[in-house]
C-alpha cells in the first residue's frame, strides 16, 4: 500500500498564481487543492482538513492575517505558510504571532515554497 501524498490547500484570490501554485504542487507529487477565498475554505475544512495551508495574506473579505488570528486554523493544528505581494513588518509581526511557518514575498521562488511547505510537513509529521 502507497503511502497518502500530502494535500496542500492553497487559499489565493488571484486565479494565474492560483493555477501555478497547484502545477507546482502536483509535479513534486503532492495533492492541491485551491480555494479562491477564506471564506472557501472555511466551507470545505469540515471535510477533513489539509496537511499544510499555502496562505496569501491579502484576500477579498476576511484577509489571510484575520484567518489565522481568529485562530480558525489553530483549532486544526495546521501548518500555514503565508505568502504576499505587499510585505509589511506589521503584517510579518501579526503571522509570526500567529504562528506561521514561513513568510515569502511575491513572485515566490518555487524552492523557497518547496522548502517551506517539506519543513512544514515534517513539523506536522513529528509532531514539533
Amino acid at each position: 500500500m502507497e503511502p497518502r501524498q500530502p494535500v496542500i490547500a492553497i487559499i489565493e484570490d488571484d486565479p494565474s498564481v492560483r493555477i501555478a501554485l497547484a502545477r507546482l504542487l502536483r509535479s513534486v507529487g503532492w495533492n492541491a487543492v485551491v480555494f479562491d477565498s477564506a471564506e472557501a475554505f472555511l466551507h470545505a475544512v469540515g471535510q477533513g482538513p489539509p496537511d499544510c495551508l499555502v496562505l496569501d495574506i491579502r484576500l477579498p473579505g476576511m484577509s489571510g492575517v484575520e484567518l489565522l488570528e481568529h485562530g480558525a486554523v489553530a483549532g486544526l493544528s495546521l501548518p500555514v505558510i503565508c505568502i504576499t505581494a505587499h510585505d509589511d513588518v506589521q503584517v510579518r509581526r501579526r503571522s509570526a504571532q500567529a504562528g506561521v511557518v514561513a513568510f515569502l514575498v511575491k513572485p515566490v521562488d518555487e524552492k523557497d515554497l518547496l522548502h517551506a511547505i517539506r519543513r512544514a510537513l515534517r513539523c506536522e509529521v513529528h509532531g514539533e
